[in-house]
């Protein structure tokens, strides 16, 4: 087994004892990208699995693409993903099939001062069961978060802000894959996407590449 992250074993570690998580077993991280690219990874794999992390990626298609190039036929994308509905992403728009080839054809390497925004000032609480029970909370801008979310974007000088810039349900990422398939710029197919349990903040999905 190999594991891919954007720091290594001794920083991952630096920051969960930062941020009050307890450390148990933390394994050696075989590739590191500070900004996930997943050319840093050699050899092929039947299974690749990752956990929140398709919705951080600035250029989507060229995600699955390389996902796509290090997997064996036959092999497997497993997915945790974050259900918009459920978590702090609840009055954000689902993303399109527009948006993927738009981000596509850009090339982008960062987010978008648009994906900054929402990040930070238009997004709400984070408790899925509230969620579930219809409390979702207010649906605005705050100005605060926006001065802090324009400031971030100008100081970072065109560096990598870590913010969500996908937001999916399950329904919406079956067919954004099925979408992108059709369009022929992604190989992966939709194998399965289950539906989020109650009470869960996230769903999983398995991609097959099947050539």
């Amino acid at each position: 087994m190999s594991y891919f992250d954007v720091l290594d074993k001794a920083h991952l570690i630096e920051r969960a004892r930062s941020v009050g998580y307890p450390v148990v077993s933390p394994v050696e991280i075989d590739f590191v990208s500070p900004i996930g690219d997943l050319s840093a990874v050699t050899g092929t794999f039947d299974v690749i699995a990752s956990s929140h992390c398709i919705e951080h990626q600035p250029d989507l298609v060229s995600h699955l693409q390389k996902v796509e190039q290090l997997l064996n036929p036959g092999g497997r994308y497993l997915l945790t993903i974050p259900d918009k509905r459920y978590c702090f992403d609840h009055f954000l728009q689902e993303s399109s099939a527009s948006q993927a080839l738009a981000a596509f054809h850009e090339r982008r390497k960062v987010h978008t001062l648009e994906n900054v925004i929402e990040h930070r000032a238009m997004t709400t609480h984070n408790d899925a069961l509230r969620h579930w029970r219809g409390d979702h909370g207010e649906q605005r801008i705050d100005p605060h978060n926006l001065a802090i979310a324009l400031s971030e974007f100008d100081a970072s000088n065109g560096e990598y802000i870590d913010v969500h810039a996908w937001q999916f349900t399950p329904g919406s990422f079956g067919k954004l894959i099925s979408d992108l398939n059709g369009l022929g710029v992604c190989g992966l197919r939709v194998e399965a996407v289950h539906e989020t349990p109650f009470g869960s903040l996230e769903f999983c999905a398995a991609l097959t590449k099947f050539s």
